[in-house]
């Protein structure tokens, strides 16, 4: 952290890893001497070196430093090495951005380095003192919703961590679904051991038959207000969500003969089989509703495995029995793989690959028609009964009564499973301290809930320590800095409260923003929504980001020299810059490129400020938008594209082409495409000429 007073600015220039051999860095040095007055520069040929550092410590002790710029290599390495207390550090990406994809020696490459290191001095010297978010209470307990099998998970890890766990749980007993099932012989779980357990733990409080009535604040500052027999008041730092599953309503499954007495599902038949005899004829219908455009289109993990352990409690209850499994995949994960080979070992259970064409009741029995078996191209199988494997559909998440201004559950997916990263982050939910565990997560068995539930925990303790010391949690974990608000020109318009993937502003009637600082993820997407520019975070503010858009020397109309600034999302756009960097793609010369928290963060004013400063174009490039492949703050990349009519409006009453503002998305794998792009657009500024506001 920067001390109150401001000391001394200064740059560090690294010419190693061919940036000595690309840019002259003493013209560099000079370049910037006359931009910052009194600003002391320091050149080495391996600055992150033993060498190297020692010489720079030495050199901003001397000089009494507390604002450096280092321009070497890309600031998504040697993060360790060029950091320094009581020293605001920011880097200037000469290495993967300039030296390896662009001409050495060049007055073009030149100029470029020249102007992305004034860009980051002129945003050192704009930023402000940062002073953390530290709220005067922290609370420690953790709160675990549910008490299935990842519930219990969670309370017992959570325990065994040294922090206290309330266990809520609405029925009159532990154990979930889970606690229902006859038997589990393919895996070791002893549920009823794990329950025992976490009744008789210490650091766990079980609240059975319990409901929650609502759980308002912020994480550290959670109070959670619940109901039994009582009510009370329970003040937790963070929230594991493992509320469970319910089966898919077989109801919408007529087709599959659903309406007759002699078709049951597994939850029904995992119920009748412990007071029955089951019948001599039983047919397995798997993926009964799910992989199905109509139904589910997901896996549910779960069924392939808990109807393969039916099939054996069949045959152990009447050895006479016959099993019929029909199956579009048996999808076994892990060790059960092993027990999958167990049941086909057995010559009365017998399997094929098929799709069903009708389920028919005649009475007595079932006839089920089976088309593109794997047996013949149509065959019909006669049962006593029919079991459909029906899919997994998560419980509602709106019981938890979050007092949030966008809802009181947790956001969810098509398919009502709470809404995450699921890529890098599957834990997280989109309310910031609540982490969602088991089923009603993903799909899966009772083994990945146990694990899960471990995993969600160790998220919520992380969350709870993190608030301890003023940090962000995910993507941008360690951040201290958080959104402040000059209230004084809000006019109520709701944007920031609307938009906020996190629900981390709450409002008045009238609808003035409430923020709650702990709960926000810091991805700046209320500063892009913003039309009033009040909304600023200590390093990256409206007058920073303009500030590095000023700064950039932009060459009259006569000189075609084009300028094109690139707004790269620092989570998927920007290592992909780097990558294409270290596979030494080269792109053009005329880019000056600002990494932001997110595309969803860019404010229409930069945009302005940028056209009106006489760049050619502006080139947004962000993660990849919907759910196959996640923008890292949900919804940020959806936002840019929604925002567009309006930079639209802005292009049209400043008399510029539309072709002068486009928006792109990459993964973070796209080193190529994200270079064709870069050339591919100035190549189209170029035939459609200098910005008329160069001159003005």
């Amino acid at each position: 952290m920067m001390s109150a007073e401001k000391k001394h600015m200064a740059l560090a220039i690294c010419t190693g890893c061919d940036i000595g051999n690309c840019i002259d860095a003493d013209k560099l040095t000079d370049a910037v001497r006359e931009a910052f007055d009194g600003i002391s520069c320091i050149s080495h040929k391996s600055l992150c070196s033993e060498a190297g550092l020692e010489e720079l410590r030495k050199f901003t002790r001397e000089k009494g430093v507390d604002r450096l710029g280092v321009a070497a290599c890309s600031p998504r390495v040697k993060t360790a090495e060029f950091s320094m207390d009581g020293i605001y550090v920011d880097r200037i990406n000469l290495r993967e951005q300039l030296a390896w994809v662009m001409e050495p020696g060049e007055e073009d490459t030149q100029m470029c380095a020249e102007d992305q290191t004034r860009m980051v001095l002129a945003k050192l010297d704009t930023i402000k003192e940062n002073t953390p978010y530290l709220p005067e209470q922290v609370y420690s307990d953790v709160l675990v919703v549910g008490g299935g099998i990842a519930g219990v998970s969670a309370a017992l890890e959570g325990a065994a961590a040294g922090y206290r766990v309330h266990l809520v749980e609405k029925s009159d007993r532990l154990g979930g679904y889970a606690g229902r099932i006859y038997k589990t012989p393919y895996n070791e779980i002893d549920l009823s051991a794990r329950t025992s357990e976490v009744m008789s733990h210490p650091g766990v409080e079980v609240h059975l038959e319990t409901s929650i009535e609502s759980i308002s604040g912020e994480p550290g500052n959670f109070f959670v207000a619940i109901r039994n027999s009582d009510s009370a008041t329970l003040k937790v730092g963070s929230v594991v969500t493992a509320t469970g599953w319910k089966p898919y309503d077989p109801d919408k499954l007529s087709a599959l003969g659903y309406a007759s007495p002699r078709v049951k599902t597994l939850e029904e038949f995992e119920q009748s089989v412990q007071v029955e005899q089951p019948p001599d004829r039983v047919l397995f219908v798997l993926c009964a509703g799910s992989r199905d455009e109509n139904h589910l289109s997901y896996c549910s993990s779960y069924c392939c495995g808990a109807a393969l352990k039916q099939a054996l409690y069949i045959r152990e209850k009447n050895p006479g029995a016959e099993v019929y499994i029909v199956y579009r995949d048996i999808r076994t994960a892990g060790f059960q793989e092993e027990f999958y080979k167990l049941v086909q070992a057995d010559d009365a259970i017998f399997m094929t690959k098929g799709v069903i064409k009708s389920v028919s009741d005649l009475g007595n029995e079932v006839e089920v028609v089976v088309g593109e078996s794997l047996l013949d191209e149509q065959i019909t199988l006669v049962a006593d009964l029919v079991v459909l494997a029906t899919g997994m559909v998560p419980n509602t998440t709106s019981d938890l009564k979050l007092q949030y201004r966008l809802g009181e559950g947790l956001p969810e997916l098509e398919y009502e499973f709470s809404d995450s990263h699921f890529i890098c982050f599957p834990y997280e939910t989109r309310r910031t301290g609540v982490y969602a565990a088991g089923t009603v997560r993903a799909p899966m068995d009772m083994e990945m809930s146990q694990e899960d539930g471990a995993g969600a925990m160790m998220k919520a303790i992380q969350c709870i320590e993190c608030v301890k010391r003023g940090e962000a949690v995910h993507p941008r974990a360690g951040d201290m800095s958080y959104p402040e608000l000059y209230m004084e020109r809000c006019t109520d318009c709701k944007r920031c409260t609307e938009e906020c993937p996190f629900g981390s502003y709450d409002e008045t009637d009238k609808g003035t923003p409430l923020p709650n600082p702990a709960r926000c993820r810091r991805c700046g997407i209320c500063v892009g929504s913003c039309p009033e520019r009040i909304i600023s975070f200590s390093d990256f503010s409206i007058n920073s980001v303009s500030a590095m858009i000023k700064a950039v020397h932009v060459p009259d109309e006569f000189k075609e020299k084009p300028r094109v600034l690139v707004f790269v999302c620092e989570n998927d756009a920007y290592p992909a810059l780097d990558a294409a960097g270290v596979h030494r793609l080269r792109y053009s010369p005329f880019v000056r490129i600002i990494p932001v928290r997110c595309l969803g963060s860019v404010n229409k004013v930069w945009i302005s400020d940028a056209l009106s400063h006489g760049y050619d174009g502006i080139l947004q490039i962000g993660c990849k938008p919907g759910d196959d492949y996640q923008c890292h703050f949900i919804h940020g990349s959806e936002l840019t594209e929604q925002r567009g009519e309006n930079l639209q409006e802005t292009l049209e009453t400043m008399m510029l082409e539309p072709e002068r503002i486009q928006t792109r998305f990459v993964e973070i794998t796209d080193h190529h495409e994200i270079q064709e792009i870069i050339n591919d657009y100035v190549e189209e500024l170029e035939l459609i000429g200098p910005n008329p506001f160069k001159d003005m």
